[in-house]
């Protein structure tokens, strides 16, 4: 390559000197001239010429002339630069140390403001490696380097490169837009190509770093050289399904790689261009090109430099009516511009090459002049030629720069790196012209830094290609990885009670809260809805009404068994155990209130202490009733004395206050140690949380005293069975069991099968139930003969019944 180079600003002269066309003389006016474009041409390390570079170099020259023609910066100085191609072996570090050095030495470990190099400012060179093997050289003297070119993100190490700015954006900006550009077309399978220099290894180091934040995974990544086998490498791109693949490569590597895939016909792939080659002028004029794919490409916006065309014009006629050889000079030695193929080159030609670098050339030649302007003094009226300018000062008024040029502000951050810099997203259209279709830019203060225009990309299929190693799980669905990959997974519905967070973890099915709930196949969840029964509620109502009613019937029966107290049917009913038979009845009834409303701790226990102590008595009440018809019409003729103590000592109420005293006692001491307390049942359905109260193993214990008198009532019914027609309490009391016993079963049935809110108002219906069959199977059939049929009602007729018991019980 040729005119890839660095350019050097000299230091002021202090002699004069005679000049020719390769050798310009120096005023001693106290103005900087041009000194020569020294570039030196070695036939023997040119395999080719590089016409990017020559334009890059006809831009600084273009600079450097605006900056000498103009009033306005350095107003008496002119600025003189020397050039030198760093591709050349034999003249590389040669040049180097010759521009570090001061009256042909190199003085180390001098302090920065007492040693004066022979060049106080460096533009260059191009390419990463070679800024980053030469600029340790400068910094040992603070020698600013102001680089166009160089984006290895390596080079923004100021500890190691102090004097290194630039005005060309970082790789890491470039990698960011990258992965913004795959992001926004959801892509996530993609390859990425590089070549072994410095600048596309860092590319690779970073794509690789800002992954790991991302959902992109890296299928394939290959360094190209130049023994790598092109067929090859496309052939495992195509064997791993790759559709998008990024090529962030020198030009030379990534044009040959190119015209490799249009060679082997590879078809249909989305191939995103580095700022190396997406301006490429003769890539998209190859036959075949279109065949490949879609080329998305991003550079630096174009920056149209007025005045630059009528500059090449003028230059390459000058440089047509001039020696092209050194031989043809007076003076070899300093005469390194001569160039074979320059001639050859055509104003249309340089005008017509990339132009990813010019605005970056062309800003750095301003850095460094405004930077001299302010060190100088510089005003209208002229600069101070008082002032020795060092090149730390130069680099520190440099790390200060703050201006606009063609509308761009050029400022470098504490890195050296340019505070904002915009990018172009280009599209290789049908006609081979590359059309901007989006844009990236890196000032953190606009609102939209990115942004594409789809409709202006003509994909090769009509739309845009997806690019992923596996489908996207539907909703509700965990991703499971299927390899090394996070991309390449199976995708599994997520069971009832999880959900799946594609933002935070697609991978794993959550466990949902306690009280939350979801469906199979969910992405959130619901919260559960707390259920409890109400006094609202429209049944709940109607159990409040019917408990009323039963209380009225109670209380009613109270009334009408007072006024007949003394007739044989109260008497015959059990007289004054009626009144507390009722009494407890009504006490037992009122625990259906304490079923509705949000459970407590204190309707918990009222509900079941209430109904467990009254109705145990009702039920006691019954076993000595029942007792007390056999004992009456049995026991009294074959057990007398047993009947005689019986009824002496009044033995049914001291049953009577056996069973309450005792049932107290077992509902005091368990209600005491371990309360019914309200839970919140959250595994019988999965969308409902059920209030309720729960009961310990203990109720057990008041079970055993609630079987035994049950089961009592039913064997003294059993035994008289065969007891007066008219006169058989059994027979009503045995009613009333079968109906009790046939409530509760269905009772225990429905809780087995059903756990909803509702099974609370299924245990108020029971106790209801068991209410009012006492009511219905005792005492209406009594208070129908009390008010219907008086007749049935006294002394005479109760007193026949007997007697013709007793004489069918003699007879037989």
């Amino acid at each position: 390559t040729i005119i890839r180079g660095m350019v050097f600003f000299k230091q002021p002269p202090q002699t004069s000197a005679n000049f020719n066309s390769c050798q310009l003389k120096i005023n001693d006016w106290g103005m900087w001239q041009v000194t020569g474009a020294l570039i030196k041409h070695f036939k023997w390390h040119m395999p080719s010429f590089t016409l990017s570079s020559y334009r890059m170099f006809q831009v600084m020259r273009f600079a450097v002339q605006e900056i000498n023609n103009s009033s306005l910066i350095l107003p008496n100085v002119s600025l003189g630069y020397e050039i030198f191609d760093h591709c050349s072996d034999k003249f590389n570090f040669q040049a180097i140390l010759n521009m570090i050095s001061r009256n042909g030495s190199i003085q180390v470990l001098r302090c920065v403001n007492e040693y004066l190099s022979k060049v106080i400012a460096v533009a260059g060179p191009f390419r990463s490696m070679e800024s980053m093997t030469v600029a340790p050289m400068f910094a040992m003297n603070l020698i600013p380097m102001v680089n166009y070119g160089s984006s290895s993100s390596v080079l923004s190490d100021k500890w190691k490169y102090p004097s290194f700015l630039r005005t060309t954006a970082s790789n890491k900006d470039l990698i960011h837009l990258i992965i913004l550009i795959i992001q926004h077309f959801n892509w996530n399978w993609v390859a990425f190509v590089s070549s072994g220099d410095e600048n596309s290894q860092n590319g690779l180091q970073l794509f690789k770093s800002k992954l790991k934040d991302t959902k992109i995974c890296l299928a394939y990544a290959k360094e190209l050289n130049e023994m790598s086998d092109h067929y090859e490498i496309l052939q495992q791109l195509e064997g791993l399904s790759i559709e998008v693949i990024i090529v962030f490569a020198g030009q030379s590597s990534a044009v040959a790689f190119i015209k490799s895939a249009i060679k082997h016909n590879i078809h249909s792939k989305v191939w995103i261009a580095g700022d190396s080659w997406s301006l490429n002028k003769n890539l998209p004029r190859l036959s075949g090109i279109k065949a490949i794919g879609t080329i998305i490409g991003i550079t630096e916006t174009v920056m149209p430099l007025p005045g630059f065309k009528d500059f090449v014009y003028l230059s390459q006629t000058q440089r047509n009516n001039r020696p092209s050889t050194c031989e043809q000079t007076p003076s070899r030695q300093t005469c390194n511009q001569a160039c074979d193929l320059c001639s050859d080159v055509s104003p249309e030609e340089i005008i017509g090459e990339n132009p990813s670098y010019s605005f970056a050339t062309y800003s750095a030649i301003y850095a460094m002049a405004h930077a001299l302007h302010n060190l100088l003094l510089c005003d209208i009226k002229g600069c101070s030629d008082n002032v020795t300018v060092y090149p730390f000062m130069l680099l520190r008024e440099l790390k200060r720069s703050n201006f606009t040029i063609l509308n761009r502000h050029i400022e470098f951050d504490s890195n050296g790196d340019p505070t904002s810099t915009s990018y172009a997203i280009v599209f290789w259209n049908q006609s081979g012209q590359a059309e901007k279709v989006g844009s990236y830019e890196t000032d953190p203060t606009l609102d939209v830094p990115f942004s594409i225009n789809n409709t202006q990309i003509h994909w090769y299929a009509d739309q845009v290609p997806v690019a992923r190693c596996s489908p996207e799980c539907s909703e509700g669905f965990a991703k499971k990885i299927d390899g090394l990959h996070q991309c390449c997974f199976q995708c599994n519905v997520c069971p009832g009670m999880t959900y799946v967070n594609y933002t935070d973890d697609p991978y794993s099915c959550i466990d949902c809260r306690k009280t939350e709930w979801s469906k199979p196949g969910s992405t959130f969840c619901t919260q559960r809805s707390v259920e409890y029964i109400l006094f609202t509620d429209p049944i709940a109502i109607t159990l409040m009404f019917s408990t009323g009613v039963l209380l009225a019937l109670t209380l009613a029966i109270v009334i009408l068994f007072a006024l007949n107290y003394d007739k044989p049917v109260v008497k015959s009913a059990g007289g004054p155990m009626c009144f507390l038979l009722l009494g407890c009845l009504s006490a037992s009834s009122i625990s259906v209130f304490f079923f509705f409303g949000k459970p407590t701790v204190t309707n918990c226990v009222l509900r079941y202490f209430l109904f467990l102590l009254f109705y145990t008595v009702c039920l006691g009440c019954f076993a000595v009733r029942s007792f007390q018809i056999v004992c009456i019409f049995k026991m009294a003729t074959k057990f007398p004395k047993i009947h005689s103590w019986w009824v002496k000592h009044n033995g049914q109420w001291w049953l009577i206050a056996i069973v309450f005293v005792l049932q107290l006692l077992l509902l005091t001491t368990v209600f005491t140690a371990s309360p019914p307390t309200p839970v919140n049942d959250m595994t019988s359905y999965r969308d409902q949380i059920i209030l309720k109260c729960a009961m310990t193993r203990t109720v057990i214990m008041f079970l055993l005293l609630t079987i035994v008198l049950v089961s009592l009532c039913f064997i003294f019914s059993y035994m008289g069975k065969d007891l007066p027609k008219n006169y058989n309490e059994s027979k009503a009391i045995t009613l009333y069991l079968l109906f009790l016993i046939l409530t509760w079963i269905t009772f225990c049935t429905a809780s087995i099968l059903y756990h909803g809110k509702y099974l609370q108002l299924f245990n108020a219906m029971s106790v209801l139930s068991s209410s009012y069959s006492i009511l219905f199977c005792y005492f209406l059939p009594k208070c129908y003969i009390i008010i219907f049929q008086p007749q049935k009602n006294t002394q005479q007729h109760f007193q026949g019944i007997i007697q013709r018991y007793t004489q069918n019980i003699s007879s037989k």
